[in-house]
């Protein structure tokens, strides 16, 4: 691993400061590797909290069902992307506050000063106060180390019975939980308050018909609800189960709770440097903080308009737009639209969610393709389901921008 390099004071000394980038997740390795191919002599230096391997992380989504252990989810281990994009890493390093002023990042392993610093700290999965003896014991999958931490319990031997996992939200993340889960043989259980599953993202039909397509493969909604207390189950030959309250006042015993609600900016850092923070660290359209020198992209960042894009695709386009202006040449991100796929094998989806704010309502076009239409007809975005998906093109060309 590239973690040799000249020291960041013998690069201050030299006029050499490095552009530091903080995480190693898709946004920060795709950052790394676009101002590679731009610039290939100025240090970057990576500090991340974990290992620095490379993954995808959507792929923690449809592992089990695959057979993929954690260890074969990675793509490319830390020391090969760090000697390949020629990075010095600094992994499981905690940043312990940004110096916005000296320009200086200050962690666990001494203090570093920066040219540039791009914030790719990612999201933290969102965590509701439940009751109960073993509340501690609820999961979420954010990262490859959570994912092995939550492979591990499922496949720990607890006897013939397949393990029950109740998911706690049925949005994008959670259905797919779902549908992963129950594909790889275990019992899926899933609440939420709303009346069906993605009621956010969706329109109510097309919904229904996935909720359907997961009931048939044996997933058990419990709608209207989610759970409130989550206790270690007291009878013996329960073993290490878990009694599972929900707000009906309806009880159901599971193995693994896993909660699916949602992600929310990781804003510690940038708070505590005064960077301005909202949803998201609020960046402009060359994805520049209200400091000087420091950028954010990813589920960090807050774009313009006050969308917060935690997809591929958004960090993808970012990173390009991001890595010219970091080179010298100031380049505001452009969104093209950017069809999310769903992997809900049950009823493949893709989804082209209208803009925040806009005023309009979905209209079935026809079996497997809807439209969201505002008040002068026009096409602000599309959901596509079962053999409509490969329509994505199609329908993409008929969205007209706000």
């Amino acid at each position: 691993m590239n973690t040799a390099g000249p020291t960041p004071d013998a690069q201050a000394n030299h006029g050499q400061l490095p552009l530091i980038i903080i995480g190693a997740g898709l946004a920060g390795w795709s950052v790394a590797r676009e101002f590679r191919k731009l610039d290939a002599d100025t240090p970057v230096l990576m500090i991340t909290l974990d290992s620095g391997d490379f993954y995808a992380k959507p792929s923690l989504s449809n592992a089990f069902a695959q057979g993929r252990a954690p260890t074969q989810l990675v793509s490319s281990a830390a020391a090969k992307m760090s000697s390949t994009q020629n990075v010095t890493l600094l992994p499981h390093t905690r940043v312990i506050s940004i110096d916005s002023q000296a320009q200086v990042v200050r962690t666990s392993q001494g203090d570093h000063p920066y040219r540039q610093l791009v914030l790719a700290s990612g999201a933290q999965a969102i965590r509701v106060p439940l009751g109960g003896d073993a509340a501690d014991q609820v999961l979420s999958v954010n990262s490859l180390d959570d994912f092995t931490a939550f492979h591990a319990r499922l496949t720990a031997d607890s006897g013939a019975q397949p393990k029950h996992v109740m998911i706690m939200g049925a949005g994008l993340i959670g259905c797919e939980f779902a549908n992963d889960l129950i594909g790889a043989g275990y019992q899926v259980s899933v609440a939420d308050p709303a009346v069906g599953p993605m009621a956010a993202l969706l329109p109510a039909e097309a919904g229904e018909q996935l909720k359907t397509a997961l009931s048939s493969l044996g997933v058990q909604w419990h709608f209207g609800s989610t759970a409130s207390a989550v206790n270690q189950a007291h009878e013996m030959e329960l073993g290490q189960r878990l009694d599972i309250t929900l707000s009906s006042g309806a009880t159901l015993q599971a193995d693994v709770v896993l909660s699916a609600i949602g992600l929310r900016a990781d804003l510690t850092l940038a708070s505590a440097a005064g960077l301005r923070c909202e949803r998201g660290v609020v960046v402009d359209d060359l994805l520049q903080t209200s400091a000087s020198q420091i950028y954010a992209l990813g589920d960090a960042a807050q774009y313009a308009g006050g969308r917060v894009l935690p997809y591929v695709m958004p960090i993808m386009n970012a990173a390009k737009a991001l890595a010219q202006t970091l080179a010298g040449t100031p380049t505001p991100v452009v969104f093209p639209l950017m069809p999310v796929a769903i992997k809900t094998p049950a009823l493949p989806l893709v989804a082209a969610s209208p803009a925040p704010g806009a005023s309009g309502a979905w209209h079935a076009v026809e079996a497997g393709v809807w439209q969201y239409k505002d008040a002068s007809d026009a096409v602000r975005g599309f959901v596509l389901a079962g053999g409509a998906t490969n329509r994505r093109a199609e329908q993409s060309s008929l969205v007209q921008a706000p």
